[in-house]
């Protein structure tokens, strides 16, 4: 028997129905265009934050630490300007200014905060009194607890709901090198299952939300019986009309068939990533340094002076379209994209096929 109507995800006082929300892909891939399409359906849109404000060949002097985050403000308002459904917006932890983005996020009034990237133990101090729903993102049950600790203890404030992010994500990954390369890791099942051990500890329970290689209806259906409030899926909405990136790094999506056309790189900021295969990634998977001059050091970790390749750069010239130097991460199931549809026409699938499996 199939069941009639989807569960909503409710964090707090908001509601998302389909469960569904939009991974934050950046440099610039999700932004205002993609967010709202997404929240017009009914779902989550959400604006990444990380390089909104890199420079572009253009403007090569203009220095990201003291770009202000008057594009992040913009990119919000706007999105504010094309729907009136839910809008989030995610800031890494491990970004030079994410004090200053999410105190930008909260003046704005977005609906919630996703972090992750690094341990977003401060993260509620930003809210002053706001109701700005907040959503650290982590790959194990002992991160989760830790921010619940450390939360609770600084500012007597939990996490209103948890992005639980596995081994099969795209982009930089919370997982050791060996452990991605040597399939090691846990599977998300596992980790989802464990962390919603420590998320029913709390009364009321945490909802938490499944993220990483989630394609379909079916995988939706299967973590929702598994116990989750939701799904986070990104890699889906790449190859959609309303997303913000240019058309040529979505055609690399188009072009790539297999598992064997996605691989795993080491990125510049010392985390595993998962990109699609091209002839810039074997440039530098042979090792190639990549000159470059840093005129912003966009994150906390970076020293310039020792990595090969400024993975900035590197990201803005694949959302510009020039993927002959640059490169597009991407889930793990990038390559099961085959066509360019509408977010509406997307969005109403896997609503239909959730429904069958439930």
């Amino acid at each position: 028997m199939t069941c009639k109507e989807l569960p909503s995800l409710r964090i707090g006082n908001i509601e998302a129905n389909p469960p569904i929300i939009q991974g934050g892909m950046g440099v610039r891939v999700s932004m205002a265009g993609l967010a709202s399409a997404v929240a017009n359906e009914g779902c989550i849109g959400v604006i990444a934050s990380v390089g909104i404000d890199f420079p572009k060949k253009s403007d090569i002097k203009h220095r990201y630490v003291d770009a202000g985050g008057e594009a992040f403000r913009a990119e919000i308002r706007r999105a504010r300007g094309l729907t009136k459904g839910l809008i989030g917006v995610n800031i890494m932890y491990a970004i030079s200014n994410y004090e200053k983005f999410a105190a930008i996020a909260v003046e704005e009034g977005v609906d919630l905060i996703i972090s992750g990237a690094g341990m977003p133990i401060n993260l509620p101090k930003f809210l002053n009194g706001k109701d700005v729903k907040l959503l650290p993102i982590v790959s194990s049950a002992r991160a989760f607890r830790l921010i619940c600790e450390f939360w609770k203890k600084d500012y007597d404030k939990l996490p209103d709901a948890v992005v639980v992010e596995g081994v099969k994500a795209g982009g930089h990954l919370g997982f050791s090198y060996k452990e991605v390369l040597n399939d090691k890791a846990p599977t998300l099942e596992q980790i989802v299952t464990e962390v919603i051990e420590v998320a029913n500890a709390y009364d009321p329970p945490i909802p938490v939300v499944a993220a990483g290689g989630i394609f379909d209806g079916k995988d939706i259906a299967r973590f929702l019986k598994l116990g989750a409030s939701g799904v986070q899926m990104a890699s889906r909405f790449v190859c959609t009309h309303e997303c913000d990136v240019h058309e040529n790094f979505k055609q690399a999506w188009i072009n790539a068939k297999t598992k064997d056309d996605l691989t795993i790189i080491k990125s510049p900021v010392g985390m595993p990533g998962r990109v699609i295969k091209s002839k810039f990634v074997d440039r530098i998977i042979n090792g190639e340094t990549i000159p470059f001059k840093c005129t912003y050091k966009c994150l906390k970790n970076c020293d310039p002076k020792k990595i090969p390749y400024c993975i900035a750069e590197v990201l803005t010239n694949a959302a510009e379209g020039d993927l002959d130097a640059g490169f597009a991460f991407a889930g793990e199931n990038a390559y099961r994209c085959n066509e360019i549809v509408s977010v509406k026409s997307l969005i109403a699938e896997l609503k239909n096929e959730t429904l069958a499996y439930l």
